[in-house]
């Protein structure tokens, strides 16, 4: 870029440019220049240093390759002594391993050679983008699910935070019922990409021949029954998240295809001849312990270290008992609103009592007991006996000899098989009528169709 150009560069945001190839440094730059940002560059590790002394900058584009040492060394370098600034590597064509380590390193995210113009300028735009004010409800939303002061929810929240301000891919672990939907959810609402769509798919849930085209999209024609152009989740997420929750249940003929699209970042419809590029960020969960599925050779190793760039795992809700009183009442508060009641209160009781439960189900099921607690009292406190704990850990007898089932078959799969056969027998009483069945139960219809759902019951 000549000397001309630099006095005339609109002002904005400055990023840092960081490549020993001039015709690279000079193609970033003008891509930067007609973005309405600014921009200087180095051509080594040394240079690179200099420059973050002297100024502060919104972004640092880095080769990983350079002469005096490895980009990663400035990725390092910048989270130690600019924690605020956001990195992206730029990697080798196929050279997926080093984008990985950079990203566990903590680059923000990584561009492949040769730079494809419609990604870095993706890439731009979602640091840059600027929350408009409609989003920072959305951003209420997801500081509003961070409760607690435990050292676990601490720790998660901390790293939540962290993450927002990333594009690495995540994989959060944790208990069924544990809020990993609602951790994808915070980190896409406090991030850049809080403007763009935040796209929850349940990898279980769908069939597998139908897998192809949810995921990717297809042309009019391509197949019987399609009669027009449709787009897939990821022409949905695009500029946004793509939340992938129970992937362990994804048959690895689809995982093959999905490790591909988040290598090269385009997908192609079915039916179509060409790539369209998407600018998605994936987080994905399960409650099933990865690593052993891919030990077992039922999960490809290469698609596990994909996604798993960092982990989060969300404590279970008896590891932070501590913050179950005020987790209760914010629940209780949204629970009232949603429902148009008056917001009753907790007993000191009811709060022991909740804290002294073991909740096999966790946050999900701490959110049902209130919920049904609040269709049950009369007044405005709920008591202990609102709770109905009781029939939930097995008191009440049912199918089988009671405790001795619970021991053999586990505490959770006995809780399943009792709620199971309870839910079945309301239907059968009521021909199938589930707001009858939910009303038989005491419970309300969505916590039913909630219930049925997870157990797997179809109508």
């Amino acid at each position: 870029m000549s000397k001309t150009e630099r006095r005339n560069r609109p002002p904005g945001p400055d990023v840092l440019v960081v490549d020993d190839e001039e015709d690279i440094r000079e193609l970033l730059e003008m891509t930067l220049i007609r973005m309405g940002l600014g921009s200087h560059s180095a051509g080594s590790v040394a240079e690179a240093r200099e420059l973050l002394a002297k100024n502060k900058y919104r972004l640092c584009l880095t080769d990983m390759r350079l002469p005096d040492g490895e980009g990663l060394e400035l990725v390092r370098y910048i989270n130690e002594h600019c924690a605020d600034l956001p990195v992206a590597v730029i990697t080798a064509y196929g050279s997926m391993e080093n984008a990985v380590i950079a990203l566990k390193a903590g680059a923000f995210d990584y561009l492949a050679k040769p730079v494809s113009l419609e990604q870095l300028r993706a890439l731009i735009k979602s640091v840059f983008r600027l929350p408009d004010a409609a989003n920072e409800e959305t951003r209420k939303d997801a500081s509003a699910f961070l409760i607690g002061e435990s050292q676990a929810m601490e720790q998660a929240r901390q790293l939540i935070e962290k993450l927002a301000r990333s594009q690495a891919p995540v994989y959060v672990s944790g208990e069924s019922g544990s809020g990993k939907e609602r951790a994808a959810r915070a980190i896409h609402g406090l991030g850049p990409r809080v403007a763009g769509a935040f796209v929850g798919v349940n990898c279980g849930a769908i069939p597998e021949n139908l897998m192809e085209s949810e995921f990717f999209g297809y042309r009019k024609g391509a197949f019987t029954g399609a009669d027009s152009d449709r787009d897939g989740f990821f022409q949905a997420a695009n500029g946004g998240t793509l939340f992938l929750d129970e992937v362990a249940d994804l048959p690895l003929s689809m995982q093959v295809k999905l490790l591909r699209v988040i290598q090269e970042k385009r997908v192609r419809r079915i039916g179509d001849t060409i790539e369209q590029p998407v600018d998605v960020r994936i987080v994905s969960a399960t409650h099933q312990n990865l690593r052993v599925l891919v030990e077992e050779n039922r999960f490809r190793q290469d698609l596990f270290y994909r996604l798993n760039v960092i982990e989060l795992k969300m404590p279970a809700l008896r590891e932070r008992r501590e913050d179950i009183g005020s987790l209760a009442e914010a629940l209780l508060a949204r629970l009232a609103e949603e429902a148009g009641m008056p917001l009753p209160r907790l007993s000191t009781q009811a709060v022991e009592a909740l804290r002294a439960y073991s909740f096999p189900g966790n946050v999900r099921e701490l959110e049902n007991i209130l919920e049904r607690a609040l269709a049950l009292s009369s007044g405005d406190i709920i008591h202990v006996e609102d709770l109905a704990l009781e029939p939930l850990i097995g008191n009440e007898p049912t199918a089988g000899n009671g405790h001795g089932d619970a021991m053999r078959t586990g505490l959770q799969d006995y809780l399943d098989t009792a709620e199971r056969q309870a839910i079945v027998e309301a239907l059968a009483e009521t021909e199938g009528n589930r707001t009858a069945a939910a009303r038989l139960l005491k419970v309300t219809f969505r916590s039913l169709r909630y219930r049925m759902e997870r157990l797997g019951m179809k109508d």
